[in-house]
């Protein structure tokens, strides 16, 4: 399987830079941007609690890309149990490198002694090389101090939460891309029955979705209410 094939195989289609509310992010979905077409920093790193949308801008970033005709690579390493360290040899060549979950390199010291390598090598290519990490890079349980270093170059950014207005339009911009409405009532009504992390706020209004289909409603609240009822 080639490299751009496995890539292609990772990434999720609708993880697009359109479909992202920014919010109080928007310095940092500028800087992804500009590094993802060759511009801007040649090093970003976004750290940020889990469901805060890390996976969606790296990959959107990919897209980005691609679209530009640059040559990219992502790797989420959460899968560094079934790939050998191996496999990061010849990322350099590439114009943008992604690295998601970068705190799973803890305990890890042959990944960590790969990446940090990698690091180096992007900075003599003239790359891009964008990671994500679920706490600052202070934080991360890296053995091998000169990766914590490198950790450093560049930008770091913490991804802020959405407030209730921007879930709002964030639940919406789903639903539009789904090819649904979803009145402001009905996004406010979920927002109050629901916890705030944005993946329960998706999963329940993909079903939502399913169920207005299959039963040829709009999702009004009282339909919406009744679903959620059904489920509990």
């Amino acid at each position: 399987m080639s490299r751009q094939l496995a890539l292609a195989l990772q990434l999720r289609a609708s993880a697009r830079f359109s479909s992202y509310v920014a919010g109080p992010n928007a310095e940092l979905v500028r800087q992804l941007r500009s590094s993802a077409v060759g511009e801007g920093e040649a090093f970003v790193l976004c750290w940020g609690a889990s469901g805060f949308g890390k996976t969606h801008l790296l990959q959107a970033c990919c897209h980005t890309a691609t679209e530009h005709g640059r040559t990219v690579a992502y790797l989420s390493l959460n899968d560094i149990d079934v790939l050998p360290p191996a496999v990061l040899e010849g990322w350099e060549q590439f114009d943008l490198v992604c690295l998601d979950d970068i705190e799973q390199l803890a305990s890890r010291a042959d990944w960590e002694e790969a990446v940090f390598h990698l690091y180096n090598r992007v900075r003599e290519q003239g790359g891009r090389l964008l990671v994500s990490a679920a706490c600052a890079p202070a934080r991360l349980d890296i053995g091998l101090a000169d990766l914590l270093s490198r950790l450093s170059w560049g930008v770091v950014y913490p991804i802020h939460a959405l407030d209730d207005e921007q879930r709002r339009e964030a639940m919406q911009l789903r639903a539009r891309q789904k090819g649904c409405e979803l009145p402001d009532e009905t996004a406010v009504y979920l927002l109050r029955r629901l916890p705030r992390e944005l993946p329960v706020l998706f999963d329940t209004l993909d079903r939502l979705d399913e169920a207005s289909l299959a039963a040829h409603r709009k999702l009004t609240v009282p339909f919406v209410k009744s679903v959620l009822e059904s489920e509990a």
